[in-house]
Order: structure tokens, then C-alpha cells, then sequence
């Protein structure tokens, strides 16, 4: 089956029809185009609906996600990112193998298709040049017929005339042999081009046009199996991202089965556990007793008397603090103590613990950076033309301070932990003295609060007065440096860089300043000095050089 030999005088149905694949072809490119447009806004909706679960950092909801059921939720979110990840594959494969490609072999079919009727059109405009020629001999051979047929009759009645000339006879003759030999002339040119036409249009309907139109059927076949082959890989795309769309399923369906209802219960429990028994009964308060008494008890026997019956109301009120209502100081002061009391012991714990490890991260991040910065030196000391040593000098200060205060605020925060826990019966001296040179007002408030609530059986207890409270704030520092005795001067020190004493229990020095040591470092990183005889405090030890009186060993140096 060929088109050349079927369809041969079909040349304008064929012409619509290639234009027709063409459109089919370029409508099939259109319907991919969407499809990738489609699947990249599924896509881009599918991650945002991610992005819009995702727990906010540092906010509460991402302390949520401990629980097994909102981490699986979590992984959920994850690979439906992944999902939304596959759906962006399948748009960039179906473009870059389907839609460009298909585009740029439109642009060759057309430029194909437009050659091949090309030729074709001047296939017939040849056919029908080498017609026009043929009709035209004919014509002239027709008419030199006739125009002989007419002189040979005028030549007969001519020389059948007794009355014409026997010149005018010869010259109608003549006249009648010229016709017939431009007769025959036009006749054998009518031969010849009527032979020539007949051979051409033999090649025209039997080489030509078989040859064109088998051209088209090759062009047209190939865009139908091309038109197949794009089907076939729009499949393939989409069959190709099937296992990982099915991994990303697996991990939700995996996700879902590590769902642990006792692990959440037990978090709930440490989350919100207090630490504290259940309250005990209340015990019976017998208001009848007055009633019993006789006229002769006095007032003196009836107050005393009293008495027990009002602490033990107050004190069975205050085991059932918890319940009831929060502690009134915390409000007062409105902000979250530093030490955590205002919170049950066991969240006082977690709270410290955390507070802990956050300090040590911190100290080591800073220690990382001094390590640093004291290799750089080295090399600056080895290698001056890279750097001048002593440019660096202000900023290992700088973050020698810092892990000093970080080391300290450790101190602090572990002794909390060890009364917490149970491990140190009270705060150590130094401790104290540690927390009242960064907030000495906080801890005071809040170690009052804590007193102020705590009864003598080990419950809490909200029943004393404002007045008792602020009284016991007050004394409780003044107690712990006013009543001090002047320790003596046991040595001298020198300030090695400026220090700006800005928390409570600390003093001020300029770089280049004598002053007197009355305390040495006691492990802490810090060294007690006196300026004046009546202004004393706390610096860094790495900030001074400290020289001992004659009773130590020598003088030393701490950097």
C-alpha cells in the first residue's frame, strides 16, 4: 500500500491531512505542557502544606514533637516533602524528554512536510507547462490544416475558372503547397510535443509523484510513531517515580506503626510531674470545744487554747496548696525566679538540669574560640609580618571573661541542682557568694519565696503576711556581706585590664590600678580586692596580677 500508486490525484486531501497530524501532534504537546504545569503546582501546594505544619523552632510546639505520635506526624510532613519532590521529577522529565523534544520535531515536520509539497507543486506546475504546450501545437496544427484545406479549394476553383490568368492559377498553387507544408510542419511539432507530454506525464503519475507522496506517508508514519513513543515515555516518567512514591508511603506507614501510646504517657508524666505526695486527710477541727467551757476559765486559757486549733486549720489549707491557688510571690514579682522555685521539684530539676547543659555548651563553644585565638598568636608571635600579637590580646580577654562568667553562672545553677536533688543539704558559702555578684536581689526573692512557703513538715504553705515576706527580703543579703568583719589586706594586686563591675558583688578597676587583695582565688575565678578602705568587690582573677605579702611562698601570677 502506497500512497504515491492510491492516492495519486489526491495531493490537496493529502496536504490537509499532514497539516491535521501536525495540529494533532502540537495539541498532544499542549496537553503535556499542562500536565508538567499542573503536577509543579501540586508540587510547590504539597510542600507548603509541609512548610505550614512544621513546628516553629524555639517555640513551644517544638518541645511538642518529644511525643512519639507528633514525631510521626513530623516524618508524615517530611516525606510528603519528599512526595512533592517526585511530582517536581515527573514535570522535569516529561519537559525535558517529552515537550522540548516533541517541539523541536514539529519544527522538522514542518520544515519536512513544507519541502515535500514543494516539490510536488512543482511537479504539477511542470505538467502542466508541458500541457499548455501540447494544446497549444494542437491548436496550431488544427488551424494550419484548415488554412491548407481552404487554399486547396480556392486553388481548384482557380483553376477550374476559364476567365483567371494562368498567373493567378499559379499562384493559388503555390499559395495551397505552402499551407499544406506548414500542415505538415505543425503536425510533426503536434507529434513530437504530444510524445514529449505523454512521457513526461507518465513520470509524473508513475515516478514524481509516487516518489513525493511516498515521502509524505514516511514523514506522516514517523510523527504517528513518534506521537507512540511520547505516550510510551509519559508512562514511563510516571512509572519511574513509583517505587519512590511507594518508599515515601513505607516511611509514613512506618512512621505510624512507631506510634508508642506508653512512651507519650510516660513523657506526659515527666513533663508535668511534680514531685510532691498526695495530700494526707484533713483531720477533724472541733468547734464544739468553746461551748464546753466553764464561766471561770480566763481569756489567758481560752487564747492558749486557740492557738492550735488556728495553726493546724492553716496548715492543713497549705497541704492543699497545689490545688488551690499559685504562689503569690512569683506574681508579685512578675517574672520566672532565676532559680526555678516558683516551679514543683521535679520540673525545678528538668528546668536546672537543662539550664546546666545549656551553660556547658556555651563554655565549651567559647573555650573553642580562646584555643583559637591563642594558636592564632602563636602564629603572629612566630610569623610577625602575618599580625601583630597584641591585637589579639583584647579579645582573649575578652572571651577569658566571658568563660569565667559562664563558669560561674555553672557553679550557680549546679548548686541548685545538687539541693534539688538532694545531694548538698544546703547552699554552699561560696555558691552564695557567686549568685549575689550576678543577682544577688533575684536569688534573695527567691530563696525567700521558697522559705515563705516551706512549713515545718516538709509541705508548702502561702499563709504568711506581705509584711513577713519583703522583711525577709531585705535582711537576707545584708546579713550574708553587711555583719562581716574588714577581712585584711594580704597583698597587693595590679590590674591588668579594665574591668567594668556591673553585677552585684563586683567592683570596677582601670587598667594599670594598685589596689589591695584581702581574699585570693578560691577556685572560682575570682579574686576579692579592696580600693580605699571602703570600697571593695569581686574581679576576675585573669584580669589582675596579684603579689602576696611575705607570709605566702612568693609572689604569684595568675593569668
Amino acid at each position: 500500500m502506497s500512497w504515491g500508486t492510491e492516492l495519486w490525484d489526491q495531493f490537496d486531501n493529502l496536504e490537509k491531512h499532514t497539516q491535521w497530524g501536525i495540529d494533532i501532534l502540537e495539541k498532544y504537546i499542549k496537553f503535556v505542557k499542562e500536565r508538567t504545569d499542573i503536577e509543579l503546582s501540586y508540587a510547590k501546594q504539597l510542600r507548603n502544606l509541609s512548610k505550614k505544619y512544621q513546628p516553629k523552632k524555639n517555640s513551644k510546639e517544638e518541645e511538642e514533637y518529644r511525643y512519639t505520635a507528633c514525631k510521626a506526624f513530623l516524618s508524615t510532613l517530611n516525606e510528603m516533602n519528599d512526595y512533592a519532590g517526585q511530582h517536581e521529577v515527573i514535570s522535569e522529565n516529561m519537559t525535558s524528554q517529552i515537550t522540548v523534544d516533541l517541539m523541536r520535531y514539529v519544527q522538522e515536520l514542518k520544515q519536512e512536510r513544507k519541502s515535500n509539497f514543494h516539490d510536488g507543486r512543482k511537479a504539477q506546475q511542470h505538467i502542466e507547462t508541458c500541457w499548455k504546450q501540447l494544446e497549444s501545437s494542437k491548436r496550431r496544427f488544427e488551424r494550419d490544416c484548415k488554412e491548407a484545406d481552404r487554399a486547396q479549394q480556392y486553388f481548384e476553383k482557380m483553376d477550374a475558372d476559364i476567365n483567371v490568368t494562368k498567373a493567378d492559377v499559379e499562384k493559388a498553387r503555390q499559395q495551397a503547397q505552402l499551407r499544406h507544408q506548414m500542415a505538415e510542419d505543425s503536425k510533426a511539432d503536434y507529434s513530437s510535443i504530444l510524445q514529449r507530454f505523454n512521457q513526461e506525464q507518465w513520470e509524473y503519475y508513475h515516478t514524481h509523484i509516487p516518489n513525493i507522496f511516498q515521502k509524505i506517508q514516511e514523514m506522516e508514519e514517523r510523527r504517528i510513531v513518534r506521537i507512540g513513543e511520547s505516550m510510551k515515555t509519559y508512562a514511563e516518567v510516571d512509572r519511574q517515580v513509583i517505587p519512590i512514591i511507594g518508599k515515601c508511603l513505607d516511611g509514613i506507614v512506618k512512621a505510624a506503626e512507631s506510634i508508642d501510646q506508653k512512651n507519650d504517657s510516660q513523657l506526659v508524666v515527666e513533663a508535668y510531674k511534680s514531685g510532691f505526695e498526695p495530700p494526707g486527710d484533713i483531720e477533724f477541727e472541733d468547734y464544739t470545744q468553746p461551748m464546753k467551757r466553764t464561766v471561770s476559765e480566763n481569756s489567758l486559757s481560752s487564747s492558749k487554747e486557740g492557738k492550735p486549733e488556728l495553726k493546724f486549720g492553716g496548715k492543713s489549707r497549705g497541704k492543699l496548696w497545689p490545688f488551690i491557688k499559685k504562689n503569690k510571690l512569683s506574681l508579685k514579682l512578675g517574672a520566672t525566679p532565676e532559680d526555678f522555685s516558683n516551679l514543683p521539684p521535679e520540673q525545678r530539676r528538668k528546668k536546672l538540669q537543662q539550664k546546666v547543659d545549656d551553660l556547658n555548651k556555651e563554655i565549651q563553644k567559647e573555650t573553642d574560640q580562646r584555643d583559637a585565638i591563642t594558636r592564632m598568636k602563636d602564629v603572629y608571635l612566630k610569623n610577625p609580618q602575618m599580625g601583630d600579637p597584641a591585637s589579639l590580646d583584647h579579645k582573649l580577654a575578652e572571651v577569658t571573661q566571658n568563660i569565667d562568667r559562664l563558669r560561674l553562672e555553672t557553679q550557680k545553677f549546679e548548686a541548685w541542682l545538687a539541693e534539688v536533688e538532694g545531694r548538698l543539704p544546703a547552699r554552699s558559702e561560696q555558691a552564695r557568694r557567686q549568685s549575689g555578684m550576678y543577682d544577688g536581689q533575684t536569688h534573695q526573692t527567691v530563696t525567700n519565696c521558697a522559705q515563705d512557703r516551706e512549713s515545718p513538715d516538709g509541705s508548702y504553705t502561702e499563709e504568711q503576711s506581705q509584711e513577713s515576706e519583703l522583711k525577709v527580703l531585705a535582711t537576707d543579703f545584708d546579713d550574708e556581706f553587711d555583719d562581716e568583719e574588714p577581712l585584711p589586706a594580704i597583698g597587693t594586686c595590679k590590674a591588668l585590664y579594665t574591668f567594668e563591675g556591673q553585677n552585684e558583688g563586683t567592683i570596677s578597676v582601670v587598667e594599670g590600678e594598685m589596689l589591695s587583695v584581702i581574699e585570693e582565688d578560691k577556685g572560682d575565678g575570682w579574686t576579692r580586692i579592696r580600693r580605699n578602705e571602703d570600697e571593695e568587690g569581686y574581679v576576675p582573677t585573669s584580669y589582675v596580677e596579684v603579689y602576696l605579702d611575705k607570709n605566702a611562698k612568693g609572689a604569684k601570677t595568675y593569668i
